[in-house]
């Protein structure tokens, strides 16, 4: 796995420095959200899930898809960890390409239908991310890269 992963735009540099400012790290599933630790920084840790199920109803879309379009206002600035559904991914992009501009993507969703795509699709834009090509990934992958990166920043910024 680990050759296939993709590091965009300074990733690690650019989460360190999120989570110097305490940045919100926003998940596209639970399982995600419950995977990422809490020791070590400062920044909420919240699912899209917790929003959007109204707009998924209306509009017919994914309660992923949807939550990632209710946090509209929140993205900026934000770390987005993204690992299990490719229709939050595509989304981010959409509003990425749209101008909003969050910290850090850690897209690795995985799966079949649109997975391998949405990865390549977030590896074309010029926000810093972390991806892997193909259809493999998910949540595992994606939980690892953020505790690492918050791994590396507890020790940074540990006292002697």
């Amino acid at each position: 796995m680990a050759g296939l992963l993709r590091f965009c735009n300074q990733p690690v540099q650019a989460g360190l420095a999120a989570l110097a400012l305490a940045a919100p790290i926003i998940t596209d599933i639970r399982m995600v959200q419950v995977g990422i630790q809490k020791k070590g920084h400062a920044s909420p840790v919240t699912c899209v899930l917790d929003r959007g199920a109204e707009l998924a109803a209306e509009q017919g879309i994914t309660r992923s898809r949807a939550g990632i379009l209710a946090h509209r206002e929140q993205l900026a600035g934000a770390i987005v960890v993204i690992g299990n559904a490719p229709s939050a991914l595509l989304s981010l992009c959409d509003l990425v390409r749209e101008g909003i501009r969050p910290a850090l993507v850690i897209g690795t969703p995985v799966g079949f239908v649109k997975a391998a795509e949405s990865k390549e699709e977030l590896r074309t834009l010029s926000v810093p991310s972390i991806s892997n090509e193909g259809t493999r990934g998910g949540t595992p992958v994606a939980v690892a890269a953020m505790n690492e990166i918050i791994t590396i920043y507890a020790e940074l910024t540990r006292d002697p």
